[in-house]
């Protein structure tokens, strides 16, 4: 300890956390630590047997509105900001009875958790802090003097400081809880302005803030020399960040992106058929539905089991015994699903470097969102692709129609192509992917590729013929010339599904009735880059 780490004697604690509260307040007290209080918070001190000074008695004031007024008082502020060397900040204390306030614990209103469980706009309202953040931001702003406390899980390391130094906290620890205070009211307003955003609708803002909780420290990012964190914005769209991780080594930067990708897009297949998801590197490698998980499981790893290797397995129903012993013999990153059984359980556990994620729902692929992308000096935000194909949607181009099996599959390779980096180009056949081309510059080598799969797929199943002879093909975006189209109709497609509006529409569709296809528009493409 140093002359310039003042003797903690009075804190002043108002909480909607209360976790450790009673516990920390009795360590203050026990060090003859004044504790100032508010509503609740003062409650649950005094019935704890503790002795606690209303802020109000400190004030003079009465809380006034519901609460919404009652630390926003010089007698508080003054406390917190005073400096303790400055001789005229001495004088003004002494004239207007302005005691020092040496530590503030706060943590705010729980907005994020009021928006999360879709409560209404004034209940929102509401639960937006005031005086609390103003509050932080004062002792921060002095912390050569005052110590902050945003974060129960900070309560500890304060305390044993406190007996280290006989009463006081360094200079440097001051600092780091000022720092993560500052952070913490960042995040808080920048929850507050997204979700004023999404109500507003429509227009972007002249400002927009972005915040998030650190979840989880990154060994690496996608490369071993780029450093990454994980942090967590709050909402409650069920994925990885809400997900409850059973088992298996700690997640990396590409496991979390690459879950994202495979539990998203498992979405699109909500809680009907059973339906399983294969992503390696961003990209569904194999999708399936069937009537069970384990059908379901086999049919996507024959679409790819090259890339399967190492790959993100996402599920829509509870893991079973029978898809846990199937997904386990080979080697597989990350498992994620709403559940699983006990055998399950076991029969995963076994791999214990296997990660096992449990989220307990699936996002819905209609609810609206906000992605953000960033470049350099800036950021790009739009709203999460939220688009879901309906019957209206549907406009068959050509002469021939698909039949009842053909539109099933172009339905269900077009949730696919969503899914997949553009240029995109699914092959289906009886629910399941049977060649996947992604991420090229041109939308015939896609089909190239995808028809390439096809028949590697094929030979590693020892069937003759490549998978994609019968099937159906879509394109997340139009054909601009009828060379793609072509392409897919020689790997052995029958109907194709792609969204049109190419100024060569007309050349694409003579060249679809020309091969026998059955084509659909859609009126919307889903780009992915």
């Amino acid at each position: 300890m140093t002359a310039s780490d003042p003797i903690i004697k009075r804190a002043l604690i108002s909480v909607s956390d209360k976790t450790g509260l009673i516990e920390f307040a009795r360590a203050l007290r026990g060090r003859d630590i004044e504790i100032l209080s508010t509503g609740g918070t003062a409650r649950a001190i005094a019935d704890a047997g503790l002795a606690v000074r209303d802020v109000s008695d400190l004030t003079g004031f009465p809380e006034i509105m519901d609460g919404r007024v009652k630390t926003l008082h010089p007698k508080v502020h003054g406390g917190l900001l005073a400096v303790r060397g400055d001789d005229a900040h001495r004088s003004a204390q002494a004239d207007h009875d302005i005691p020092d306030i040496d530590l503030l614990v706060v943590n705010l209103y729980p907005f994020e958790a009021t928006v999360a469980r879709g409560a209404a706009f004034d209940e929102c309202i509401e639960n937006i802090d005031i005086g609390g953040p103003a509050m932080i931001r004062a002792a921060s702003k002095n912390h050569t003097s005052v110590t902050v406390i945003v974060d129960p899980g900070d309560y500890q390391q304060v305390l044993a400081e406190l007996e280290e130094t006989g009463g006081a906290t360094r200079r440097e620890t001051r600092a780091r809880l000022a720092a993560k205070a500052y952070s913490r009211t960042g995040a808080y307003d920048a929850a507050i302005s997204s979700w004023f955003a999404a109500e507003l609708g429509g227009d972007a803002l002249d400002y927009r803030a972005f915040g998030g909780r650190l979840q989880q420290s990154l060994r690496y990012g996608e490369n071993p020399h780029q450093e990454a964190a994980f942090y967590v914005d709050g909402t409650s769209r069920p994925g990885v960040a809400t997900a409850r991780q059973v088992q298996g080594k700690e997640l990396s930067y590409n496991n979390i992106n690459d879950t994202d990708a495979a539990f998203e897009c498992m979405g699109e297949f909500g809680g009907g058929d059973a339906a399983v998801v294969i992503v390696k590197h961003a990209n569904p490698c194999g999708v399936a539905t069937a009537a069970t998980l384990r059908d379901a499981y086999r049919m996507a790893l024959r679409c790819d089991p090259v890339s399967a290797f190492g790959g993100i397995v996402a599920l829509n129903r509870t893991i079973d015994a029978s898809v846990a012993s199937d997904i386990v013999e080979i080697f597989t990153e990350v498992i994620i699903a709403p559940d699983a059984s006990e055998e399950a359980l076991e029969i995963i556990g076994a791999k214990k470097n296997l990660r096992l994620l449990l989220t307990g729902a699936l996002p819905d692929p209609a609810t609206p969102g906000t992605v953000f992308k960033s470049v350099a000096g800036g950021l790009l935000m739009q709203s999460r692709d939220s688009g879901v194909l309906g019957n209206d949607d549907l406009r068959v181009v050509t002469s021939k129609s698909p039949d009842t099996r053909e539109m099933a599959d172009l339905r269900f390779a077009w949730r696919v192509a969503k899914h997949v980096k553009s240029n995109a180009i699914v092959y289906a056949l009886d629910g399941a992917t049977v060649g996947i081309g992604a991420g090229q510059m041109s939308r015939v080598d896609s089909a190239r590729i995808a028809a390439f799969k096809s028949g590697e797929a094929a030979r590693a199943a020892g069937i003759e013929e490549p998978l994609a002879q019968g099937s159906v093909v879509a394109s997340d975006a139009f054909f601009p010339f009828p060379d793609g189209l072509l392409q897919a109709a020689e790997a052995g497609a029958t109907a194709v599904i792609q969204p049109g509006g190419s100024m060569r529409d007309g050349d694409v569709i003579a060249a679809a009735n020309e091969a026998g296809l059955a084509m659909v528009f859609t009126g919307k493409r889903h780009f992915r880059h």
